[in-house]
């Protein structure tokens, strides 16, 4: 296999550390991080041929960090290794500029065939997602709700979750306050949630905070 050069994104330290140690003999891994800002860094930093990275990360989740880099680095395959089986993320991963979508729980089998492939131009999706694979999320339509907020919603959304004040979030985002009341008032509305609590246990069951 080309010793294609990588960077590695997952919250987990220890995910990071298998994924690094079961690539290497393979692959150049450049760079691991582990929040979503950081991977947007390091991409448009490193300028990798291939980025591996979760949809569950805090500061920015993987989806938008990768609407971001694709639009920088469009040549960048980008290889989605995540737990999320509802096909809203799958198409949502797909739609960001994701040239493969592999389950975590078969990545060990599947991964080094899906580099092969993304890497040779083709797109690499888990089989397991196309037969009979049980959905995570006892309301999909939900799930679909949340990738249909915009994507500095879902920046404000994962924040809010964090436990984040309207003044960090302002901070963080390098918005005002006041806009991060409007995104707030947009994101109750689109999920017909009010408090926060509810808007936290949101993120937590849609996998957008761990």
């Amino acid at each position: 296999m080309k010793q294609a050069r990588v960077i590695l994104a997952d919250d987990h330290p220890l995910t990071l550390e298998g994924l690094r140690a079961f690539l290497e003999p393979h692959l150049q891994v450049v760079g691991t991080v582990t929040d979503g800002r950081a991977l947007v860094e390091a991409a448009l930093r490193l300028k990798p041929d291939l980025i591996i990275l979760d949809i569950t990360m805090p500061l920015l989740n993987g989806i938008d960090a990768a609407v971001q880099i694709r639009k920088s680095l469009p040549k960048t395959k980008l290889l989605f290794v995540t737990m999320h089986v509802s096909p809203a993320y799958l198409e949502a991963a797909l739609n960001a500029g994701g040239t493969g979508y592999v389950l975590k729980s078969a990545a060990r089998e599947e991964l080094l065939d899906a580099i092969q492939s993304i890497l040779n131009g083709r797109i690499y999706v888990s089989p397991g997602l196309s037969g009979g694979h049980l959905e995570r999320f006892s309301d999909p339509s939900r799930a679909a709700a949340t990738l249909r907020l915009t994507g500095r919603e879902r920046e404000t959304l994962l924040l809010i979750a964090e436990g984040k004040s309207q003044k960090e979030i302002a901070f963080i985002l390098n918005i005002s306050v006041k806009t991060v009341s409007f995104h707030r008032d947009n994101i109750r509305r689109k999920l017909n949630l009010n408090t926060t609590a509810e808007l936290t246990k949101h993120a937590i069951e849609q996998g957008l905070v761990s």
